[in-house]
């Protein structure tokens, strides 16, 4: 009997779903791992692109993502304002998802193979004569332009079709009651797609030494790519449909309401009206200040990281071999972490004391990183393992630090992020979390990278910048637990006034006030 109990606990945590329920989590979960899969190989594969390019370097990535991405993600959002007037939410999807699958076999078969003659060489060599050596980034981007719109489609896959397409699914079918159990499972099982995804860009990496003199080994690798994102896009719009047929059309599983629904066709999802709209409301101005500073944060310690690997794998197969193996780790630290902390942490200290926890491993595992890059020089050779040369052992500090924060970022920043919108009403869970994900994203990376530019433009060189962004780094720490605290203060208000008015429509807990307290002391600890 015991065993019996203890085996109905442990199903509770880890596969808390009923079993009618399994026709709407497996697609999504099913959803989410396909996304991954795809931006993880993305990911890995345009820093490798543009880092380890031809008068490349570490230093592009601050001046990509300013004047990059930043263009880009406002064009797109405009873009989807008006797509989102003249289509419907699913013909909208299979839209998007088709034109990001086109772009990456454009590039495969067009752009890459002609890169020699698209690449603007003379210009950025006649740049080079004329600006600072502060501005190398920037010709860069120039020089490998291709490169560079493969980096910004490659980032605007993750913002547009995990957290705008598939979360904004996940919010539109999941209710509050549901998303305790489901948003965790999510991450759990999707996030199997970091080491597999990991597995297959080392794979690949080594098949390409195989190739016989004359190859064209990164052309044989993107096909390899292209052929592997194709197949995953076509499933994941399959999938899609067919949750539109048998999930949505269930009411079991979904509670349309059609009054909402037949308002949301008609809003209008301009981005001025979309910032209006944060900047009109305390709540949202906070989940957009915590997209921002996690950007803010994370990019200035990644680009620092990734200078010192630059300089450790100057050749691209080594380069991607490494990412494959980070990607790898990470994804596995990733599943442990949704397994055994993510559930547990949510439940027991509440949404907020789990939002906080990106800020302060980032910040715990960010300062070491940080003073070693700094003082490695004066370390003892007596501390460095097995005689590791003082670099390499700044790419492992790095990489520790990357995993443990991306993890716990996955884990826990992304759930209750997510969780934030379920209260809001219609018009402001679709608004603002497209403008909250889609700009907040970039302009969180933009914002350390405008940082990075103008120390660059003064210093010259990322070590010598270095000291600074560590110090302002700092700062934008702060505001993100600041804002983290009064978003989770401002959903218990919500989610507590939603539960009154959904008890009230639905008449449940009709028998004393005893059993509808406990249930509201028990959603308050989850939205502590």
């Amino acid at each position: 009997m015991q065993d019996t109990h203890q085996f109905s606990k442990w199903r509770a945590r880890l596969w808390p779903v009923h079993g009618y329920e399994l026709k709407k989590v497996i697609p999504m979960i099913l959803m989410f791992y396909l996304v991954l899969f795809v931006y993880t190989i993305l990911r890995d594969t345009k820093d490798m692109l543009v880092i380890t390019g031809p008068g490349s370097g570490a230093e592009i990535i601050p001046f990509l993502k300013l004047w990059v991405n930043v263009p880009f993600a406002i064009i797109f959002t405009l873009t989807y304002a008006r797509l989102s007037n003249v289509l419907r939410r699913n013909l909208l999807f299979y839209f998007i998802i088709s034109g990001f699958i086109l772009f990456f076999c454009l590039f495969s078969f067009v752009l890459y193979p002609w890169r020699d003659v698209l690449h603007a060489d003379q210009l950025a060599d006649y740049l080079e004569t004329v600006f600072p050596i502060g501005f190398k980034g920037f010709i860069a981007v120039l020089r490998n332009w291709t490169f560079s719109l493969f980096y910004v489609m490659s980032g605007l896959w993750g913002s547009v079709c995990l957290s705008l397409l598939f979360w904004g699914l996940a919010n539109h079918i999941t209710q509050i009651s549901e998303s305790k159990r489901f948003y965790a499972l999510f991450g759990m099982m999707g996030n199997l797609a970091l080491p597999t995804a990991g597995y297959f860009v080392y794979y690949a990496s080594q098949a390409r030494e195989s190739l016989s003199e004359g190859t064209d080994t990164w052309g044989y690798s993107l096909n390899i790519m292209t052929g592997v994102i194709t197949i995953a896009g076509l499933l994941i719009m399959l999938v899609y449909w067919w949750i539109n047929r048998f999930v949505i059309t269930d009411p079991k599983l979904y509670l349309a309401d059609l009054s909402a629904e037949s308002k949301l066709e008609k809003l209008s999802l301009s981005i001025k009206d979309s910032l209006r709209l944060i900047l009109n409301s305390r709540y949202l101005l906070c989940i957009a200040m915590l997209v921002i500073c996690y950007g803010v944060c994370i990019n200035m310690v990644e680009v620092t990281w990734k200078n010192q690997l630059r300089m450790q794998y100057p050749s691209p197969n080594e380069y991607n071999q490494f990412m494959g193996l980070f990607s790898t780790c990470t994804g596995i630290f990733t599943i442990f972490m949704m397994m055994f902390v993510t559930n547990n942490v949510i439940r027991r200290f509440g949404r907020t004391v789990a939002a906080l926890c990106t800020p302060i491993v980032l910040l715990t595992t960010g300062g070491p990183f940080f003073s070693f890059v700094l003082f490695r020089d004066n370390v003892p050779n007596g501390w460095f393992i097995l005689g590791m040369s003082p670099l390499m052992m700044t790419v492992i500090l790095g990489s520790l630090q990357n995993i443990l924060s991306k993890s716990t970022k996955y884990s826990l920043f992304d759930p209750t992020k997510e969780m934030s919108y379920i209260p809001l009403d219609p018009e402001k869970k679709v608004k603002g979390k497209a403008a909250v994900d889609v700009i907040g994203n970039p302009l969180g990376k933009s914002t350390g990278s405008l940082i990075q530019q103008v120390l660059l433009i003064i210093f010259g060189s990322l070590s010598a910048i270095t000291p600074y962004v560590a110090a302002i780094a700092l700062g934008f720490f702060a505001v993100w637990i600041v804002s983290a605290q009064s978003l989770g203060k401002q959903f218990r208000s919500l989610a507590k006034r939603g539960w009154s008015e959904q008890l009230k429509l639905t008449g449940k807990f009709k028998n004393g006030k005893s059993q509808e307290r406990g249930f509201f002391n028990m959603m308050t600890l989850i939205a502590a």
